[in-house]
């Protein structure tokens, strides 16, 4: 190829099912077109088609997005096509069509691929973002110049393994276009080895928020049934049927639709036994009981009722929580366990609390044993509106003790099993921050809690982490090494229903200790034992078998415990729908990843996984994406697409003629200050303790230390609070401070919030006046309303609106204002 080649690289993380294919489109714009953005946005290029076909076959699915993009101007135009992906999906395909010409991507081991990416990154050459979110999904992008009057076309591959959930698959497309499409096809074509019992589409989705069916957002999708077990699904909305869906998801007419496409479908299985599909020396058992009696069960919540659950996270819980002390069976028993700086055992039946200190967290259950402590009660109508009053008495305060609380649940739990107990026990534990009591340190955490579950009760552990300041990697972990699984709980108006989503996944188990035992000459198997099989899910083990036309599967076997005792069951063999090789491959990387997460030496684990990635074209966590394209040197990589753009971490924004480093902060701890203005009057050393990186402050010999506010002047030293106005000449805006503030601010520059619209009092000078007692540094509780940029201090722990809210008070009937801290001097 003449000329220059460019690459850009992709990686992308694991996860879980959701996706949004799309395209947006910003042409080569000047500052003026920026700052008339409709103006710009009539000159974009035009998506000419888009289409997205998905082909399912054994629960495995290959999706193929497709746009292509017309430039009818005169001159060149920038194109970005950009895909979100679902955690757990691998793309396996990338192909550009511009000139006439193929440009086709490459899978490398990451470090190689990052170095083509660094490389890229030091000329200077970086490729745009566009600002599409979806929850648990990963962000593809990719830009590149569309000469005049021609086309590029974008294809983009991805695979993923369908996970069955509340007794049906979903497979979800996310469609944000960006614009009204003329051309406008969705394909979903299923192709199952068991007979189909369903397949439905649900009204459309806006993607980040569960909802009911809303007759307004019936795709009216045409479902034609092939035979008993394939059927092709087609949406195709047309130019009218785009806009209408876009005023009800909440969207401009001609940004066109922006949610959800889901299929729904489930297959006709035998009630006990196992399917087996065997093809070319590839073999996939897919384990999935119906008629079994449900295991009693003893449940243990643990609930986080630190200060970072104030408001409306706290109410969201205990709304939860009601609907699922609704759904314990007759059979089943259950405890409460409140944490915050301390640790509290309900009492259910008095609806009464005792507090627990633990103090020696290493080896807790000789001390714990010496306590009298609650037994777990029978959830019977009374219990259950006894728990329900004792959920409603929950109140936030204090610091988050996690390795405590957990270690109570793992006592309260084998206290019952040494009782004589035969319910399975669960525990689910659900907080919103770091740990900030007590040991804190989340790898010593999971050490101390795998080594005392694994040496007494092997407990499933089942995390929930709740809202953008939840360590997901650190309770992922926990779980995985604790025979459970994590979830992330989005802050939203539905979290309630997420939690009780998530509740219904685990409401109903049916077998504990599931093993599946194959012949000797199996090979590369993947996971094969299991602690819990819960209704309405499935079981998937992969392996390889020896390719022998009388391969004899007689005895295979799935044995389990049931609620009646150890059953053994014999599979049944079926004939599988085209190739098993790739679902083999895809199972097999996964699951290494997973164990490679958890490994202390990870080289081998990496390099069996690394070596399927780039065998099969899997970009995985330790592969990337290589993309050649001509003309220009650009360089991208994935990012999560559910995570604020600004949360939990350091970024430096630049441009060529300022940079500005943010600093942002997760409950648990403060963080760092950002540098706010040209000098930082913030103590450069961090300080934990009761306020981490407080600013330095003055205190009288003897007296009550007062709060102060720092002012913003051209030297950054810092004097006597003053009553005279401060100069301002060179104090950032509060937009650019806290950049989620652009997107809410109303066109008059007013905030509304608490009922009302209240000017931002930039420039002004307003008095810091009223006391307030919850502030966003939960360690200093005592504060005073001031404005926003009068309190730089707390900017770190307003990550969105919605956090902010929680801390809003009104300075004169006409300024928004925050709770500002009392400042903590330093020693």
């Amino acid at each position: 190829m003449k000329g220059i080649l460019f690459a850009l690289v992709a990686s992308v993380c694991l996860g879980w099912a959701f996706c949004i294919p799309g395209l947006v489109v910003r042409g080569i714009r000047s500052a003026k077109e920026i700052q008339n953005d409709q103006k710009a946005q009539s000159e974009d290029p035009i998506i000419s088609e888009f289409n997205i076909h998905s082909n399912i076959s054994n629960r495995f699915a290959k999706t193929l997005v497709t746009s292509k993009v017309k430039n009818s101007e005169k001159n060149p135009k920038e194109a970005t096509f950009t895909v979100v992906l679902p955690e757990k999906a691998f793309i396996s395909k990338f192909v550009m069509e511009i000139g006439g010409k193929s440009y086709e991507a490459y899978v490398k081991e990451k470090e190689e691929a990052k170095n083509i990416y660094d490389s890229a990154v030091r000329q200077g050459i970086s490729a745009g973002h566009v600002s599409v979110s979806a929850r648990d999904s990963n962000r593809f992008t990719v830009s590149i110049n569309v000469e005049p009057e021609s086309k590029a076309t974008f294809h983009l591959t991805y695979e993923e393994l369908l996970e069955r959930k509340n007794n049906q698959y979903e497979l979800v497309l996310n469609i944000h276009p960006g614009q009204v499409v003329k051309d406008m096809n969705i394909e979903v074509f299923v192709n199952e080895s068991r007979p189909l019992k369903f397949v439905k589409t649900p009204s459309l989705r806006s993607g980040n928020e569960i909802s009911k069916n809303d007759a307004n957002l019936d795709p009216s999708a045409d479902i034609k049934i092939i035979n008993s077990t394939s059927a092709v699904v087609k949406f195709n909305p047309n130019v009218d049927k785009q806009r209408e869906f876009a005023k009800e998801l909440g969207q401009k007419e001609n940004e066109g639709i922006a949610g959800q496409f889901v299929v729904q479908y489930d297959v006709d299985r035998d009630a006990q036994k196992g399917e087996i599909l065997l093809k070319d020396g590839y073999f996939v058992h897919f384990f999935a009981p119906e008629d079994v009696d449900p295991l009693p069960k003893h449940v243990v919540f643990i609930l986080d009722t630190s200060g970072s659950m104030y408001g409306r996270k706290l109410r969201q819980v205990k709304e939860a929580m009601g609907s699922i002390l609704d759904q314990l069976k007759d059979t089943d028993t259950f405890h409460i366990v409140e944490f915050n700086s301390d640790i509290f055992v309900w009492n259910i039946d008095s609806e009464s609390k005792s507090t627990l200190r633990v103090h020696n967290e290493r080896e807790p259950f000789e001390e714990l044993f010496k306590l009298e402590l609650p037994n777990a009660v029978p959830a019977t109508k009374e219990a259950i509106a006894k728990g329900k009053a004792v959920i409603d008495k929950l109140q936030d305060t204090g610091l988050t003790n996690m390795l405590g609380s957990i270690e109570t649940g793992l006592h309260l739990v084998h206290k019952e099993l040494r009782a004589g107990s035969k319910r399975q026990p669960l525990i689910i534990f659900l907080t919103d921050g770091d740990p900030t009591m007590g040991i804190t340190n989340t790898e010593e955490i999971t050490k101390i809690v795998t080594k005392i579950n694994g040496d007494k009760d092997h407990v499933p552990i089942f995390s929930l982490s709740f809202g953008d300041g939840a360590d997901k990697n650190f309770l992922r972990k926990l779980s995985l090494k604790n025979l459970g699984f994590a979830r992330h709980i989005y802050e939203g108006a539905d979290a309630a229903i997420q939690l009780q989503e998530f509740y219904r996944q685990i409401s109903s188990p049916l077998l504990s200790n599931i093993e599946f035992e194959y012949t000797d000459d199996v090979t590369e198997v993947s996971k094969k034992t299991f602690p819990i099989y819960f209704r309405g899910s499935e079981l998937v083990v992969t392996g390889r078998y020896p390719i022998d036309e009388g391969f004899d599967i007689s005895n295979w076997r799935v044995k389990s415990h049931s609620r009646h005792g150890l059953i053994s069951l014999p599979p049944v063999r079926e004939a599988p729908v085209g190739e098993l090789e790739r679902l083999w491959a895809y199972l097999t990387i996964k699951q290494k990843l997973e164990q490679r997460e958890l490994a202390d030496n990870k080289t081998q684990l990496t390099k069996e996984a690394l070596d399927l990635a780039l065998k099969y074209s899997f970009v995985t966590d330790v592969s990337s994406l290589v993309v050649v394209k001509p003309n220009q040197t650009s360089a991208v990589d994935t990012e999560d697409a559910s995570k604020p753009k600004y949360a939990g971490f350091s970024r430096t924004f630049s441009s060529p003629h300022q940079s500005m480093s943010v600093s942002y902060a997760m409950p648990g701890l403060p963080g760092p200050p950002a540098p706010l203005g040209p000098r930082s009057y913030f103590d450069p050393q961090p300080r934990y303790g009761a306020s981490a990186y407080v600013p330095l402050g003055l205190s009288g010999s003897g007296g009550p230390n007062h709060a102060w506010r720092p002012t913003w002047g051209d030297t950054g030293i810092i004097g006597n609070p003053t009553s005279t106005p401060p100069t301002t000449t060179v104090k950032p805006a509060i937009k650019d401070l806290l950049p989620w503030l652009k997107n809410i601010i109303n066109q008059n520059g007013t905030l509304s919030i608490l009922g009302g619209a209240y000017d931002l009092g930039e420039g002004q000078f307003v008095l810091s006046n009223g006391e307030c007692t919850k502030t966003p540094n939960k360690n200093v509780l005592k504060g005073t309303c001031s404005l926003l940029s009068n309190c730089p201090h707390v900017h770190s722990y307003l990550t969105d609106f919605l956090t902010y809210e929680q801390f809003a008070c009104i300075l004169d009937n006409k300024y928004a204002g925050v709770c500002c801290p009392e400042v903590v001097p330093m020693p």
